[in-house]
């Protein structure tokens, strides 16, 4: 077994070395990871589920974990960046409405508001936007939430409905998990999953069309 020490390293540092560390086994084996965030626990068991291991998390102390990682077989880091850059994690048993494979359009939302001048009208332009997604024919791939935008996914938002909908339709709605921690909103996400800056560059760079309002 291979033990990483990711305590005090950010998103999405433990979620590289954990894969670094899968591809560099030979064989069958486990990569035990220690954290001190849930939301880094989060990520590795998604990580991990999504390559096909068994993952299990236990909690050490008041900010310490340790998620365990376990390969049935060799699995080359390669193999794993190709596969996590193709893979699409719509809601289980909703109908996939997402973008077609030829066409990956991801909306990258920074912000409550949209645009610059006045934040009342900006939060309002902001919902309409949100809103305006969920009438399109062609519904977006994914939709990345960070920064201040990370506020639209928390209970409380007036766009929260209008991205319930998208998610239920298939679309990937993910949210920053520095960015919730950072606001101190983790315990208010209301849709979507918690993600990594891992992630969020595999979705921009592997799309065919990023739209930021």
């Amino acid at each position: 077994m291979l033990t990483i020490d990711a305590r005090g390293d950010a998103c999405p540092i433990p979620v590289v070395k954990t894969l670094k560390a899968l591809g560099a086994l030979a064989g069958p084996g486990s990569v035990e990871t220690l954290v001190d965030n849930e939301i880094a626990v989060q990520n590795l068991t998604r990580m991990g589920e999504g390559k096909g291991c068994t993952v299990t998390s236990e909690r050490l102390g008041e900010k310490e974990w340790r998620v365990t990682v376990a390969a049935s077989a060799a699995l080359a880091v390669s193999d794993v960046e190709a596969e996590s850059a193709t893979c699409e994690v719509p809601t289980p048993g909703a109908p996939s409405a997402a973008a077609p494979a030829a066409r990956k359009v991801v909306v990258a939302i920074t912000s409550e508001c949209m645009g610059t001048g006045d934040d009342v009208l900006g939060r309002k332009l902001m919902g309409s936007f949100v809103y305006s997604l969920t009438q399109l024919d062609e519904l977006p791939a994914t939709v990345l939430l960070y920064n201040g935008g990370a506020h639209l996914s928390c209970e409380g938002s007036a766009a929260l409905e209008d991205l319930r909908g998208l998610a239920a339709s298939g679309v990937e709605v993910l949210t920053c998990g520095t960015c919730l921690d950072h606001y101190g909103i983790a315990d208010r996400l209301a849709v979507g999953e918690v993600t990594n800056m891992y992630v969020i560059a595999q979705r921009l760079t592997g799309a065919s069309l990023v739209v930021r309002p």
